[in-house]
């Protein structure tokens, strides 16, 4: 796709300054620019870049003024970072705008579809699944039976949504993200072996959700696993049954959390945090990477360790575990030297 700097502009609401008809075709860092390219700049470190640059097109903020001879024709406007990436969206949602149902691939009966359906080839959508306009569902993807899925969700390949789960509009799935399978419920026999507790719940995903590679969210013993509006999920994560997570909670990779704990709003989970089951996290919440957390949190917590404590303890405490050996000689040397004094006396 080209895009001349004119049309570029229009989008953005921006001035061209320098060439209107200016053609692009590809995206490129400022320091990486080359003919045909479209670039940024919005951190005045790099403003040096803007003279050498050979990207055809520039996104500034329309502070810049230069101060030498460029080559590339400028866009200013209020923001050139939310321009670019405003731009992004544009050209990722034009790149993907796949529409129409590819064979081989099987809609089941009694399914409704909305408006702009793509479907790749090799997916499969169960009995009684009702789906919203202007959505993606790409090749090698499972939709379950009775699953509801809401306008511009997007599917990407190879992900697996079991049945009776419901997903919100504008949500994504990532590939190999698996929504629905059973939670991990097991009941202890007398002779050491296990049974199987049917787990008959769903999972519920609301507005405006992303969930990334390979992430997991198991579907509820009975009733739902809740992932509220605006939650951003990294990659390889583990929801356990019955988890809800609160609106625009975002939490990082390798991320697991165990059943039936519930999550505040506005929280932020660093990568290889571990949560145990049953707890109430509140909103606010900040735990750094690799934290084990096995207690309820009050709101506005910030958390570190294993198992966590406060932030500000912990690092006053880090502080001192790094100087431990040379803390345990001098408490030896004093011990030798209260030693002496008593035989003194």
């Amino acid at each position: 796709m080209k895009f001349t700097a004119e049309q570029i502009a229009g989008i953005l609401e921006g001035e061209v300054v320098g060439n209107p008809n200016a053609e692009v075709h590809e995206l490129s860092k400022i320091e990486e620019g080359k003919k045909g390219s479209l670039t940024f700049l919005s951190n005045p470190k790099y403003n040096g870049f803007i003279y050498k640059t050979e990207a055809t097109i520039t996104i500034v903020n329309k502070t810049f003024e230069a101060e030498a001879e460029i080559k590339t024709t400028l866009i200013k406007v209020d923001d050139a970072y939310m321009a670019f990436s405003k731009l992004l969206e544009f050209y990722d949602h034009a790149k993907g705008n796949k529409i129409g149902i590819e064979q081989p691939s099987v809609i089941s009966e009694n399914t409704k579809y909305g408006k702009n359906l793509y479907l790749g080839s090799f997916s499969y959508v169960g009995l009684n699944v009702v789906i919203g306009d202007d959505v993606k569902i790409y090749p090698n993807c499972f939709i379950g039976d009775n699953v509801v899925m809401g306008d511009n969700v997007i599917v990407f390949a190879g992900a697996k949504v079991y049945s009776e789960t419901v997903i919100g509009n504008n949500c994504t799935i990532h590939s190999g993200a698996i929504i629905g399978a059973d939670g991990f419920g097991f009941a202890p026999n007398t002779d050491g072996t296990f049974k199987k507790i049917p787990q008959i719940g769903n999972v519920m995903i609301e507005d405006n959700v992303d969930i990334g590679s390979c992430t997991t969210i198991d579907r509820a013993t009975m009733g739902s696993t809740i992932i509220r509006k605006g939650v951003k999920l990294d990659n390889q994560i583990q929801i356990a049954h019955n988890v809800e997570i609160g609106e625009n909670t975002v939490i990082a990779a390798q991320t697991g959390i165990a059943g039936s704990t519930k999550i505040g709003k506005n929280g932020m989970i660093g990568g290889q945090v571990g949560i145990a089951g049953h707890l109430i996290i509140g909103n606010n919440v900040r735990i750094q990477a690799q934290s084990g957390v096995g207690r309820n949190i009050k709101d506005d917590e910030i958390l570190q360790g294993s198992p966590t404590f406060g932030y500000n303890d912990f690092s006053k405490s880090y502080v001192y575990f790094k100087n431990l050996p040379k803390i345990v000689a001098d408490i030896e040397e004093l011990k030798k030297q209260i030693l002496k004094q008593k035989k003194r006396e």
